[in-house]
């Protein structure tokens, strides 16, 4: 009887630890966007991937370090994702976009959403994450893209195409008065300077600038203002290509994308201040 009664709490116990295991799994789970195709709208926001963010340290050097963490399902991209990818090149047909969706979907895309789960695991600030799907255009299903969003149209995207892994970081698409907003921030001597600086070292890092720019700086501000090459932009991106190497079919790919995320962290955070939401 005794031996009965033993058996029954070590049953107990077995199936009260593995219902606490699977419990903990689906609320891990649940904290990520998974599958979404388009940018989803924050419960806690009235605007399109808006939070207010905690102001970080920008990073020194090339390499950021952060506390070990655990690995997850991100193994890299196996590499018949290459090979997939190639196969719809060109103009792919109906009928060969539906020969290869399945592959792609397993080889191409759930990869991208299982490394930026692993990012938003190690930053909690990117935890707002959408993966595309590939719409009717040939170029989305020749390039997996997926965006990171930090603030009110600034982001930070990835790329991974034939050519490897692509990374920027991006205010881009303004609302009304967001421009006016960033220029004036610009002007500012304080403000701008910062900014000046951090363009600089970004661009030393190997990032190209970019953006939507003017032939000539605004109206009310001076042609010899000293920014006067920030006061011309309408938009702001930073990128890089991360390549192409043996790493984008490793775990080490999150460590790569985590790295190239710091070099960008100082600009991006600077825009997320500055750059405020239109009235």
């Amino acid at each position: 009887m005794g031996s009965q009664v033993r058996l029954h709490n070590l049953t107990a116990r077995f199936i009260s630890t593995a219902l606490s295991v699977l419990l903990d799994e689906l609320a891990h789970r649940a904290r990520h966007i998974d599958l979404a195709s388009e940018p989803r709208r924050s419960t806690s926001h009235l605007v399109w991937g808006y939070a207010s963010l905690p102001v970080s340290l920008s990073a020194r050097g090339s390499w950021m370090s952060y506390p070990p963490r655990m690995r997850g399902q991100f193994t890299g991209w196996p590499e018949q994702a290459m090979d997939v990818l190639w196969q719809l090149q060109g103009e792919p047909t109906h009928a060969t976009r539906e020969r290869y969706r399945a592959d792609r979907e397993r080889l191409v895309r759930q990869p991208m959403i299982a490394l930026l789960n692993e990012v938003a695991d190690t930053d909690p600030r990117y935890e707002d994450f959408s993966v595309w799907h590939y719409r009717t255009d040939s170029w989305w299903w020749q390039h997996q893209s997926a965006v990171i969003r930090l603030g009110r149209k600034i982001e930070i995207n990835l790329r991974f195409a034939p050519d490897g892994l692509r990374i920027q970081g991006a205010w881009w698409y303004p609302d009304p008065g967001q421009v006016d907003t960033f220029r004036k921030a610009v002007a500012s001597e304080r403000s701008g300077r910062e900014l000046s600086a951090i363009v600089e070292d970004v661009r030393k890092k190997g990032y190209d600038i970019s953006g939507d720019v003017m032939k000539r700086p605004p109206r009310g501000y001076p042609t010899d203002h000293s920014r006067a090459n920030l006061l011309r932009h309408r938009s702001l991106i930073a990128a890089r290509p991360l390549d192409c190497e043996e790493w984008l079919h490793t775990p080490e790919a999150v460590d790569r994308v985590l790295s190239a995320a710091a070099d960008l962290d100082a600009l991006l955070m600077w825009l997320v201040r500055h750059v405020k939401r239109a009235a």
